[in-house]
């Protein structure tokens, strides 16, 4: 199998946290206007109960021959074929969840740094939150443990250093399209000016795993699902509720100062015009 030509990472250091078993970096701690922040690895707001239950809320992933398996199979098809491109770069930078990458994720889309010196509430929020969400997909990944498109196909993935790791996770739903529109929602409530460009980030986030060839396109519509379940119980916990509001002042301060964002949003935003037409 030949390999990636972007750069190596380690397995899953932080990569869906509690579901996928990875531990999260800590800031140190920071003053807000809010509450300190501890430097404590951080856990999601949801336990228990509360964390929405996949297996209960997701169908059967699609039996093979059904035309469901042959959308799949054709998305993956279209996917593998952007392997090398800008667009697999892109799926190799999406991949990464590890704080403090992956608060930046969105940051194009919000307009606005996010980090533990600028925007620490929001921060530790998307940490929090990241948890919560990978958590809902744990159920339904454990009962169907669904191989992924690169142990079918035999192609390469935009993450070599994770294949060992993946092998042994279940592919529906995916855990990183969960987070992913989990922190789309979320974010579109903090900037609702900024909703559309944050949903189409949401979108093409999962699609990112469709081109990195680590998820099938069922697993991310219901890791959409379970993403956005687990948005709607988040609502239902009032220290949530407060890190919302708080954040909403973060971003209005931080918009206030211009602070600028720092990464190349002109080429992302150009390199995620590539998407996938059977993924519709």
């Amino acid at each position: 199998m030949s390999r990636s030509p972007f750069p190596l990472r380690l397995g899953a250091a932080f990569v869906l946290a509690a579901a996928l078993g990875a531990c999260a970096s800590a800031p140190a701690p920071v003053a807000t206007g809010h509450r300190e922040i501890p430097a404590s690895a951080p856990t999601g707001y949801l336990q228990g109960d509360a964390i929405p239950d996949s297996l209960a809320l997701s169908p059967a992933p699609p039996a093979p021959g059904s035309a469901w398996a042959a959308l799949d199979e054709a998305v993956a098809r279209q996917a593998i074929a952007l392997r090398d491109s800008a667009r697999f770069g892109q799926a190799h930078a999406d991949a990464d969840l590890r704080f403090p990458t992956g608060a930046g994720q969105f940051s194009c889309a919000l307009g606005v740094p996010v980090d533990a010196t600028h925007t620490p509430v929001l921060y530790r929020l998307l940490q929090r939150s990241l948890i919560d969400a990978s958590a809902a997909t744990r159920a339904a990944k454990n009962h169907y443990r669904r191989p992924r498109p690169f142990m079918v196909n035999g192609q390469p993935t935009c993450t070599p250093d994770d294949e060992p790791h993946l092998r042994g996770s279940g592919s529906y739903p995916s855990g990183h399209t969960a987070i992913g529109w989990a922190w789309a929602l979320i974010l579109s409530e903090i900037a609702p000016e900024r909703a559309t460009a944050l949903l189409e980030r949401g979108r093409n986030y999962g699609h990112s795993r469709l081109v990195c060839n680590v998820h099938w396109y069922s697993d991310v519509q219901q890791g959409q699902a379970m993403g956005a379940a687990a948005v709607a119980r988040l609502h239902d916990n009032a220290e949530f509720r407060a890190d919302l509001a708080a954040a909403r002042r973060e971003i209005a301060a931080a918009r206030a100062q211009a602070l600028p964002v720092p990464r190349d949003c002109a080429a992302e935003n150009a390199v995620l015009k590539t998407d996938l037409s059977e993924a519709r």
